[in-house]
């Protein structure tokens, strides 16, 4: 996947972009279907990562960051998802929790986690899924109750990427009343007494794997507490515009890739005396996909360009995460038919397949990232569900 320019990237983050693409080529690519079979991260490559500064760059240094633009994180996800989106998760749930640790964190309990999370040997989960609230967050039921200086955590948290891998997890439960404002969210080091975990066998995303985290009478210092009791739902909605957009990328770097060898397949493969580029049906169906992956890979670098500069991008955001997964697996499942038997065979093309499939159900579905895009054009009180 060569180095594509676009209009909200400078000559140092081409600079950076050419850096990322050899390292995901070179480092990432050669084991992607053999940490697909034995469902396990490659934690050398996470720490070869966090050394390039590939991991959280828009972090501040003090935590272990560039104090990079959001663009930049955008950049780097683009390439490594490219080569492994599994892999890539690294990064997304480094940004992700990173920022909500940076911002709502007593910075004595997180500084070590953060420069763990940046220098690629700490894997963060997100613990907020639970097995009657996906999208609908503000339902759950997670038990966060005080017992003198601690927290005590009861219940289960599914469907978490990197579950049975992580090594802390940002934790929501409810500490309140009912509805959003009775949320919390605690730092949860996952080797404390009382979790447990199991894996799924899950069609995609497999080297990073998802799964349930149980919690029987998990004692949390209160020191641990990220931002206000009863602030926990607002921190994460916050932090998902930004790794919405980042998902956009992930998966359209999938997809650019796999545009790339179907392209070169079609150059190469001959039926009926020309290469199957001569094809209308072929080269017309790529040229198409080709477009709107280009547009929608620019979309997603608008909404980091904006939220660089505080500007409002919840919409857009929400576009990258329906739009991007479900053209990325247009597009892989076009490719996989231009390389026929070749394609279907297991391996690359159809990993890849596979891969951003799970990005159409986890993070929001695509109903309620449109319900987002329709309350902000129409207002919330006009788009109540």
């Amino acid at each position: 996947m060569s180095v594509r320019p676009n209009p909200y990237v400078d000559g140092e983050l081409l600079e950076l972009a050419e850096m990322t693409r050899q390292f995901a080529e070179e480092r990432v690519a050669p084991g992607f279907t053999e940490r697909d079979e034995t469902r396990v991260l490659d934690r050398v490559l996470s720490k070869e990562m966090g050394a390039l500064g590939l991991i959280a760059p828009e972090l501040e240094e003090r935590w272990g960051g560039n104090g990079a633009s959001r663009v930049a994180a955008g950049v780097i996800h683009e390439y490594i998802g490219a080569a492994d989106l599994s892999l890539s998760y690294i990064n997304l749930l480094g940004s992700l929790n990173g920022q909500i640790l940076a911002e709502h964190g007593d910075p004595d309990i997180v500084e070590p986690w953060l420069k763990g999370i940046t220098d690629g040997s700490v894997i963060a989960a997100l613990g907020l899924t639970e097995p009657k609230g996906g999208s609908d967050a503000a339902a759950l039921s997670l038990r966060i109750t005080e017992d003198g200086d601690y927290y005590v955590l009861d219940g289960e948290k599914t469907s978490i990427s990197a579950a049975d891998q992580a090594d802390i997890s940002v934790v929501f439960g409810r500490s309140g009343g009912p509805g959003a404002r009775g949320i919390t969210a605690v730092l949860v080091p996952m080797q404390t007494e009382g979790i447990t975990t199991t894996r799924f066998d899950c069609h995609g995303q497999r080297a990073i794997g998802r799964g349930s985290i149980f919690f029987d009478n998990v004692r949390i210092p209160k020191s641990h507490r990220l931002g206000d009791e009863g602030g926990g739902f607002v921190q994460v909605m916050q932090g998902f515009d930004f790794s919405r957009a980042l998902i956009g990328l992930q998966v359209l770097g999938v997809a650019r890739a796999a545009l790339d060898d179907a392209w070169q397949y079609a150059t190469e493969r001959q039926a009926f005396g020309q290469p199957l580029s001569a094809f209308q049906g072929i080269s017309h169906r790529l040229a198409e996909f080709d477009t709107q992956v280009e547009a929608a890979r620019l979309l997603c670098y608008q909404s980091l360009w904006a939220a660089d500069r505080g500007l409002p991008h919840s919409a857009e955001a929400a576009m990258c995460k329906w739009w991007g997964p479900r053209l990325a697996y247009d597009v892989i499942h076009e490719c996989l038919l231009v390389l026929g038997h070749g394609g279907y065979d297991r391996g690359v093309m159809e990993q890849r397949l596979r891969d951003v499939l799970g990005f159409q159900i986890g993070d929001g579905t695509a109903q309620i990232m449109k319900t987002i895009i329709a309350r902000t054009r129409a207002g919330r009180e006009n788009v109540p569900n």
